[in-house]
């Protein structure tokens, strides 16, 4: 017998749902984990509590948890966001931006001074640095 007689297209659909039901499930999982863990507010004997609550009664632990904490959840994943992305500014600022010109004065004179290049080479990349 072929499959398509044994396995309607409504239970295709069906299956279907559920697994993306399941998916979206254990998402919802992780996210919740995730920001009980990462919330400073938080005491460890809360964290203990709202761990086990879940663990125990998996789906009434996650909603109860959704309704709760759910506004102060999206506050925290904002503010989260909002560092990271200030942080990578900052790095691109840092790495893109050249060296002012009297920071680079400031290391060919600390080179010169130390020795590691002669007043010839100094004034000639100083003209190069001012230029």
């Amino acid at each position: 017998m072929l499959l398509a007689n044994d396995y309607p297209a409504g239970g295709i659909f069906l299956s279907m749902f559920w697994f993306f039901m399941f998916f979206i499930w254990i998402m919802l999982l992780f996210q919740v984990f995730g920001d009980l863990f990462r919330d400073h507010e938080l005491s460890g004997f809360a964290k203990v509590v709202w761990t086990i609550f879940v663990i125990i009664a998996p789906f009434l632990g996650v909603f109860v948890y959704l309704i709760a904490r759910g506004p102060k959840m999206a506050e925290r994943n904002a503010k989260d966001m909002a560092q990271m992305d200030a942080a990578q500014k900052d790095y691109i600022r840092q790495t893109v931006q050249p060296p002012s010109t009297a920071a680079e004065l400031q290391r060919l004179a600390d080179l010169r001074d130390g020795g590691v290049i002669d007043e010839n080479e100094f004034q000639k990349l100083k003209a190069q640095a001012l230029a």
